[in-house]
């Protein structure tokens, strides 16, 4: 039944001080709360969201979580209704021991934005726990000679509770020698002392019984009680006497233990066993016998266990001399416990913001913590910063809470993450610090485009080549990340708006390798360019360009073409030959181009048949072909020459040229023979017959010459205006340029060397005087780009000597052919 009240009456108390519940907002966003020990598990303590000023479900959209400063965390909060719950039941004398006030803290961290709040809940104490005495039946051995008054200490209650719930006085049974008197320590419980009223006689009265109380100030008030027993002792006349009523001693905290503290010293007036006394720590709490110890014989007070100045700053030690006799004495030892600066700082990290993007602005939070020093009153300033040299940098926000900012620009492609070291250190002496180690990854963000590895490409592909061929790659690199990283090709089409470059080059988006999708012909373009474009795979994508050059590479696949003797299928052409002409006689020239560029169009000519191989000869480089020797009257009339044309590709390709060349006494002489044939046809000489036949076939020839030269005009305008059309569909330095080779130079096509018929003035037998020749004239380039036209002046110089008169050659160029 007793029970049943006393804890009717303790949830009455509880329900009493939760009515008083106070909260209250102070300083830096602290907010403060009270609570009674002993709650139940959840127990209502607030609500946070309505004393944070925030909106009912705030807390769980802002991902709210609470942070305590310890170990353990008491309370728990619900998000959606921001109701703070009891975690567990709360027992102040656990949680602070005699400590009062007793205080826990702990922090309502919010993110999305990162924001703290440092909560502190005082446990207000109850009266749960009554005074205990640890030695329940005490003796005391007291001469029967001990003076009136004389005091006798006793050993003090222990009450976990504190205030008013604490030891708050002794009461003592009634007997008829002694009264109780309380008094007080100056660090610890009260503690009671029996002072002599009425003097002892052991024959009387040998031993005297007698009950103390200790009663606490509760409502309803505790206690707890012990039986002391007095054993009156003989006669001893003399008791101890302490050199000092009160010894001091200071001890810094960090003395190990059997550190001398004090050495206390007694003397006895008496002899024998009654002067020998032995000393001892009486009537002490137990954290007093578990902290300090005492030499028995020489008095020597030393350490037992660790001190704290954080936990206990002083102690008042009770010290007891006892002669043989039994008589004893009482003396004190206060000890000042002298703080050292012996804990480091401690950090505790509340929230981290990773991963950052590395476009962060400056100043962005990436993490709250808080520091806490033990040493508060010797460890003086805490300093906190980072110890690398990172862009990031400590901020403090209120009191004892910090938070980590950025100070500097961040980049992914340059430190892709930190281990960020704190290192919070305090003043001393001497110093000490501590480190807490923050991991931030960075995350990317689409800053960087793509870079090709070269300013611009030149690649090749020979002519003839197989659609579809691959013919290089470009390759760019992108130093993002993940999709960011990831790089597309394309084609660019040109800044005039033709598209005709995609049906000439193809490209793989993924890995930019190019492929001609078409066979290529060097004789319609030598090069062509265009502009690739990467683009990485970012949400806002960034781009390069590069200009890539293809050079198509010439083959040997185009034969030498003779331009001029004329190789129609008709009849060969025939040259004239004066029987005078003397050695090196310039009797016509073979005239060839190739379609082909470089080496490939470097052509030569050679004999390769003639009726007589030692009268003509065919220079290599031009195609002159003159007389090795003076022509007699031996040499055959009709001289027939093949003539090989052959270029200088791998393999090489070649192309033959026929002509005739008649051997005549003069140029007169077949006409007058054929104007006497023609008087006497009864008598035609076979001669006169011959030439008549060679002029009609040269004048047709001459005829057909001038229309295939208007034909090869007509088809070379229309091919003309085709180039320049494929030119067009590329860049402006796409050049397309036909070489045509005169004798191993490059110059315009010529036409053919007709013939024309002149008769001499004044003659009534229209005599054929000579017969003029046309030779063709080729224009050589010059290093300024000029054309200069060269005629018969390239004979030698006594070419003209050993011709006749009349028969010297023109030179006339079509401007068609230019």
């Amino acid at each position: 039944m007793a029970t049943a009240c006393r804890k009717l009456l303790q949830s009455r108390q509880v329900e009493t001080l939760l009515l008083f519940l106070c909260l209250s907002v102070g300083g830096a966003a602290t907010i403060r709360y009270s609570v009674a020990e002993e709650m139940e598990s959840g127990s209502f303590v607030a609500n946070v969201a309505k004393d944070l000023g925030l909106e009912v479900g705030k807390l769980a959209v802002r991902g709210a979580r609470l942070v305590s400063e310890g170990n353990k965390l008491h309370f728990r909060l619900h998000r959606k209704t921001g109701d703070l719950f009891v975690k567990e039941k709360l027992d102040r004398e656990s949680l602070c021991g005699k400590a009062d006030p007793c205080v826990l803290h702990f922090e309502v961290v919010l993110v999305e934005p990162l924001q703290s709040f440092r909560v502190e809940v005082r446990v207000f104490d109850i009266n749960d726990n009554a005074p205990v005495f640890l030695n329940k039946e005490p003796l005391l051995r007291i001469p029967e000679s001990t003076p009136l008054g004389s005091r006798f200490p006793l050993q003090s209650a222990q009450d976990l509770d504190v205030g008013l719930n604490g030891l708050q006085n002794y009461t003592l049974s009634a007997n008829a020698y002694f009264h109780l008197h309380t008094r007080f320590r100056s660090n610890g419980p009260k503690y009671a002392e029996l002072v002599l009223d009425k003097s002892l006689d052991r024959e009387e009265q040998p031993e005297v019984n007698m009950t103390i109380t200790a009663v606490d100030g509760g409502s309803p008030p505790k206690s707890g009680t012990a039986h002391i027993r007095v054993e009156v002792l003989d006669v001893n006349d003399h008791v101890p006497q302490f050199s000092r009523l009160v010894y001091r001693a200071q001890v810094p905290e960090n003395s190990a233990n059997g550190s001398l503290v004090a050495t206390v010293t007694a003397t006895d007036l008496d002899e024998g066993s009654n002067k020998e006394i032995t000393y001892s720590l009486a009537q002490n709490p137990e954290v007093i016998l578990q902290t300090f110890q005492i030499h028995s014989e020489t008095g020597e007070v030393r350490l037992r266990g660790p001190l704290d100045f954080e936990a206990i700053e002083t102690y008042d030690i009770d010290i007891q001399a006892t002669d043989g006799g039994g008589l004893s004495a009482h003396s004190k030892v206060l000890v000042e416990v002298v703080d050292v600066n012996d804990n480091p700082p401690e950090v505790t990290v509340s929230s981290v913001s990773s991963p950052l993007p590395e476009d962060s602005p400056l100043q962005t939070v990436v993490a709250l913590f808080s520091i806490r020093d033990r040493d508060i009153r010797v460890g003086g300033k805490i300093t906190c910063f980072v110890k690398e040299d990172f862009p990031f940098a400590v901020k403090p926000t209120f009191r004892n809470s910090y938070s980590l900012v950025t100070d500097r620009g961040l980049d992914r492609e340059a430190v892709s993450g930190y281990n960020i070291t704190l290192v919070a250190i305090d003043t001393g002496p001497p110093t000490l610090s501590s480190e807490t180690v923050i991991e931030v990854l960075i995350s990317d963000i689409n800053d960087n485009p793509p870079v090709f590895q070269e300013d611009s490409y030149i690649l090749t592909v020979r002519e003839n080549n197989s659609p579809a061929v691959f013919i290089g790659k470009v390759l760019a690199e992108d130093l993002d990340l993940g999709e960011n990283a990831k790089v597309t090709y394309s084609l660019l089409p040109p800044k005039s708006g033709d598209l005709s470059v995609f049906a000439y080059i193809s490209i793989n988006s993924d890995n930019g390798k190019l492929y001609a999708l078409r066979t290529m012909d060097y004789e319609a373009i030598q090069h062509f360019q265009f502009v690739v474009k990467a683009t990485d795979g970012g949400f806002l994508s960034l781009s390069s360009q590069v200009t890539v050059r293809v050079v198509v590479l010439d083959d040997n696949d185009n034969r030498p073409m003779i331009l001029y003797p004329l190789q129609n299928g008709t009849l060969p052409c025939n040259d004239l030959v004066p029987r005078s002409a003397e050695a090196g006689y310039l009797v016509t020239k073979v005239v060839a181009v190739d379609g082909d560029s470089g080496q490939n169009s470097w052509l030569s000519y050679h004999l390769f048949k003639a009726t007589d191989l030692g009268l003509f000869s065919v220079q290599q480089q031009n195609g002159e072909i003159r007389t090795l020797r003076q022509v007699s009257e031996r040499d055959p009339m009709m001289q027939k020459l093949v003539i090989l044309v052959q270029d200088h590709g791998q393999p090489a390709l070649s192309t033959t040229a026929s002509l005739n060349i008649l051997l005549v006494d003069g140029f007169s002489e077949p006409y007058l023979q054929f104007r006497d044939t023609f008087k006497h046809p009864t008598t035609v000489n076979p001669s006169t017959k011959y030439l008549v036949i060679s002029l009609a076939v040269l004048s047709f020839l001459f005829l057909l010459s001038v229309t295939v030269i208007f034909i090869i005009h007509i088809c070379q305008k229309i091919k003309h205006r085709e180039k320049f059309t494929i030119q067009e569909h590329f860049y402006d330095d796409c050049n397309f340029s036909n070489n045509l080779v005169q004798g191993g130079a490059s110059g315009p096509v010529l036409q053919p060397c007709p013939y024309e018929m002149c008769s001499a003035t004044g003659t009534s037998n229209s005599e054929f005087r000579f017969l003029k020749r046309f030779m063709p004239n080729f224009p050589f380039p010059h290093g300024n780009g000029e054309a200069k036209t060269e005629a018969s002046s390239r004979l030698p110089p006594d070419s003209d000597r050993n011709r006749p008169r009349g028969s010297e050659g023109h030179a006339q160029v079509s401007d068609d052919y230019m």
